[in-house]
């Protein structure tokens, strides 16, 4: 497979996933608003109101939780009010900025295949 081919197939799957969430949310989510989604997921806590400081520890979680899946980052322990923490465990590629963005946009779908399948 070529790097055009992996590039298009990426982007044919985010379309994909872009437009499932549109069907479930009623407009489509930008990255900063998918990361957020993921980081409560992971959090766990669904309220209606997070401080925007609170918002960006949510997407930090959602980057540590995505990154996880390759073995950059662990799950080190959750903090008394709940909020995870994690362990880097190797540094990320240096990458530009269009291939930090593949690479973040292949592991969001990533943790979207595994919620289907349950084993997230």
């Amino acid at each position: 497979m070529t790097m055009e081919n992996i590039r298009d197939d990426l982007q044919k799957r985010w379309w994909d996933l872009e437009a499932s969430l549109v069907e479930r949310f009623g407009k489509k989510p930008d990255l900063e608003t998918i990361l957020f989604l993921i980081g409560v997921q992971e959090f766990g806590d669904i309220r209606k109101k997070f401080s925007k400081e609170e918002k960006q520890d949510l997407m930090h979680v959602a980057v540590c939780s995505l990154f996880a899946q390759s073995g950059f980052y662990e799950l080190e322990r959750a903090d008394e009010d709940g909020w995870p923490h994690f362990k880097q465990l190797k540094a990320l590629p240096v990458m530009s900025g269009v291939q930090q963005e593949n690479f973040l946009k292949d592991h969001i779908l990533l943790y979207f295949e595994n919620a289907e399948r349950g084993t997230c």
